[in-house]
């Protein structure tokens, strides 16, 4: 072994490491690799970038805007009535028809964008259809991977492929050269799942045949309906004339107002601006324990300011200014006083942001680098966070700066908890007071003993009196909430949401969604849209606690509740994939009347390439412009419409495997492999590389796996004198990624929305790909037979 295929293997097992490790993100990994192999000279500068400009990149960013091209004309709607029109309501006959269709346009559409376009198909067809959505969104997301080996466009690993073939002096794929193959799999596959794979499905989530049998499907399906209930306003309430807002029930509570009844007339999800007047009614949807809190808030007894506590306990309480540092763990998480608490030893009393003090709902702000915490705690509590990593700067805070930059006007107050309450045995962090009302604990008494800042574990009893610091609109707000009656009468929510006044829809993240990894407190869905997310179905199971900090993941589908008109913008939005219908046409969402430009456009490429009039990167190019140009989309969604993550990985990659093929590396582990198979002759050995990439597309992209394998396959066919066609066929179709959710963004699409379970993939997906490997060996001696080199 060389230094250079030393050098070039270290590389190569480092960025396989990365990948598998999920440590820094692909098209990350990809740019160092390329760095790293341009500083030690492994390929030339110039080799390093040439990724960028590689045709079958080109081809890739290009195929990504004819897909969405194709997907904004309305394709979908057209496909959904067809496919009810052929396959009826058999479960069996939907599976291949749907199986078929999804593969027949991931042939000449990029796969992700097909599964996109035909989630929603499919959810609609499920709930016509009365089939479970969970037997039908799997084989349609399997058929994508599937259909893409048909053409050379379908995939970027194909055309990754046949680029590696033309570099290494060899007769590259043309455009129908993987149909006989990739058709064959696709047909034996789709019988595979219709006849017997379908029995290891799950069978989740009946749908419905009628609009209103489906907004109580949905209820039902996220667990709604048992969480309703209403809160009447008395007569006397400190609540009166104030707003929703300032009422604190969704921050204080987590409840969410769907509607405010007034006089016998309902307002569907009023605005937050709205003020209350006495007798209103407001239906609300929330966790039962959230309730039950309410309630046990309801027997504290406020009974008196304590400025003489107050001072006694100051002398043991300071106050200081935190900088959050760079590189803190504080940096983007949510402020969680108890867990703040918990961990730091201090109180948060109000976070500056340059000039901006906030000191109410803390618990909703995500934290940024350069923030100044006012923090409350004792002299060692501060002490210790001096030299904490967490903060880059500890200062005290004096008393001008107190009063005129923070503008602290809070008071101190005892609060009595009764001997019987039900909020006896609860910990202090369980009552959640301080993250509901930005309440601190300083103090507890209990048998005439003073306790200073107890732990958030601390438990407590009935009898105990707290000293507690806050605000006096905040505790005139406690009280408000104090004086709710709550209702168990449900029936005015159920009639708005038959009715047109308010509406559930199911929605899940769009492929490359800039949504994925925010926090749902940080989408402002209520002052965007009007909006209220109610639910998140992840894994199969229902989210419905503390929505506002939950990160979102791709996957995951999502409930919205809202009136209809309002719910319409959704179809607008590129972010989001509506699953559900709505009931009204939102404009601008998709332009039907392009329909027959887009497909004249896609068929005029397909030809051009067929006919060798033009390279397939050059027609490419010229399709996706003359999508733009026919109104088919515009330029600001054909960006948009490109992965670029995909494009910097693949670009960044292909220098490594140059560097494979030139530094001797690919010729070298070609031969070890020889040295394990190459007796058993040439099946075996494709046997051998087929297996080892299909293993590994668990866990690393495919198109890295199509780059790195490509130049292995070619030595090792060099080896065998045979042509290297056959075995990089052979790499393509074991390039799909089946078994796993995680292993393709089609598998993880699909995820939320059909209810399943990370090991639904595996039941279906190993088998599937043990049927699709089955079927290679079998197709490729017919079609691709060995030639002697």
């Amino acid at each position: 072994m060389t230094l250079e295929i030393a050098l070039v293997l270290a590389i190569l097992v480092i960025a396989m490491a990365l990948f598998i490790t999920e440590a820094l993100r692909a098209d990350l990994v990809a740019l160092l690799v390329l760095v790293t192999l341009a500083i030690t000279g492994l390929v030339t500068p110039e080799s390093a970038i040439a990724g960028f400009g590689n045709p079958a990149v080109i081809t890739i960013w290009a195929m990504y805007i004819l897909s969405e091209g194709l997907t904004r004309t309305g394709i979908g709607n057209i496909i959904g009535r067809q496919v009810i029109a052929v396959a009826g309501r058999s479960e069996t006959w939907l599976i291949i028809v749907i199986m078929l269709t999804a593969g027949a346009l991931s042939a000449f559409m990029n796969n992700i964008g097909v599964a996109a376009l035909m989630l929603p198909v499919v959810v609609d067809i499920a709930r016509r259809t009365e089939v479970p959505v969970s037997r039908l969104l799997m084989p349609m997301a399997f058929s994508t991977l599937l259909g893409g080996l048909v053409t050379l466009i379908g995939t970027p690993p194909n055309l990754l492929i046949s680029n590696a073939l033309a570099q290494g002096g060899a007769e590259p794929f043309r455009l129908f050269d993987f149909a006989p193959v990739g058709l064959g799999v696709l047909v034996i596959a789709t019988l595979f799942i219709a006849l017997a794979g379908r029995l290891l499905l799950p069978r989740r989530d009946p749908g419905a045949d009628s609009a209103q049998r489906s907004q109580r499907n949905l209820r039902t399906q996220y667990g709604l309906q048992e969480w309703t209930s209403t809160l009447r306003i008395p007569e006397d309430s400190v609540l009166i004339d104030r707003t929703l807002a300032q009422t604190r029930i969704g921050s204080a509570i987590g409840l969410i107002v769907i509607a405010l009844e007034r006089r016998d007339k309902v307002e569907a999800l009023p605005s937050r601006n709205v003020a209350l007047k006495a007798g209103d009614r407001l239906i609300v949807q929330g966790r039962l324990d959230r309730f039950n809190e309410l309630r046990r808030w309801s027997e504290l007894v406020i009974e008196r300011e304590a400025p003489v506590l107050q001072n006694l306990v100051s002398e043991k309480i300071l106050l200081a200014e935190a900088t959050v540092a760079d590189d803190s763990r504080l940096v983007k998480a949510l402020l969680h006083h108890a867990e703040f608490r918990s961990q730091l030893g201090v109180n948060v009393l109000a976070i500056r942001r340059k000039d901006l003090v906030r000191r109410v709902n803390l618990n909703y702000v995500p934290l940024r680098a350069g923030d100044r915490l006012l923090l409350q705690g004792s002299l060692e509590s501060l002490e210790r966070l001096a030299g904490s990593a967490e903060f880059s700067a500890l200062e005290p805070v004096s008393e001008e700066d107190l009063v005129e930059t923070y503008r602290m006007q809070e008071r101190t107050f005892v609060v009595r908890v009764p001997k019987e309450s039900q909020l006896g045995g609860s910990t202090l962090a369980e009552s959640r007071l301080g993250d509901a009302f930005d309440f601190r604990l300083l103090a507890s008494f209990r048998d005439g003993k003073l306790k200073v800042m107890p732990e958030p574990d601390e438990v407590i009893l009935g009898g105990d009196l707290l000293l507690i610091q806050g605000r006096p609109e905040d505790l005139d707000v406690l009280r408000g909430l104090q004086e709710l009656d709550i209702e168990n009468r449900v029936a005015p929510n159920i009639k708005i949401f038959e009715s047109d006044r308010l509406a559930s829809v199911e929605t899940t993240l769009a492929p490359n969604s800039p949504l994925a990894g925010r926090r749902v407190g940080e989408l402002n869905l209520r002052e965007k849209y009007g909006l209220e997310l109610v639910a998140i179905r992840r894994s199969g199971g229902a989210i419905r606690a503390d929505i506002e900090r939950q990160v979102l993941q791709f996957g995951d589908a999502l409930l919205l509740v809202g009136p209809r008109q309002k719910l319409a913008l959704l179809q607008e939005d590129p972010d989001l994939l509506v699953l559900t219908p709505i009931g009204t046409t939102a404009t601008g969402a998709t332009v039907t009347h392009h329909a027959p430009w887009a497909a004249a456009i896609m068929l005029g490429v397909v030809l051009a390439v067929m006919s060798g009039w033009l390279p397939i990167f050059i027609a490419a190019i010229l399709g996706a412009t003359l999508m733009i140009i026919s109104g088919c989309l515009n330029m600001e969604q054909a960006y948009r419409a490109i992965e670029w993550r995909a494009v910097f990985l693949i670009a960044g990659m292909l220098p490594l495997g140059i560097a494979i093929e030139s530094s001797g590396a690919a010729q070298y582990l070609a031969s070890l492999i020889m040295g394990w198979l190459g007796d058993y002759g040439p099946w075996p050995v494709i046997m051998g590389l087929y297996l080892m990439t299909a293993l590994a597309t668990v866990a690393v992209p495919a198109t890295v796996l199509a780059v790195l394998m490509s130049p292995i396959v070619i030595s090792a066919s060099a080896e065998l004198g045979i042509a290297p066609q056959t075995a990089m066929m052979a790499l393509a179709v074991a390039c799909t990624s089946l078994a796993s959710p995680i292993a393709h963004p089609a598998n993880i699409l699909v995820m939320g929305p059909g209810g399943y379970r990370f090991t639904d993939y595996f039941r279906l997906g190993l088998p599937l790909s043990l049927v699709v490997f089955l079927a290679a060996m079998l197709l490729l001696p017919l079609f691709w037979p060995l030639q002697p080199t």
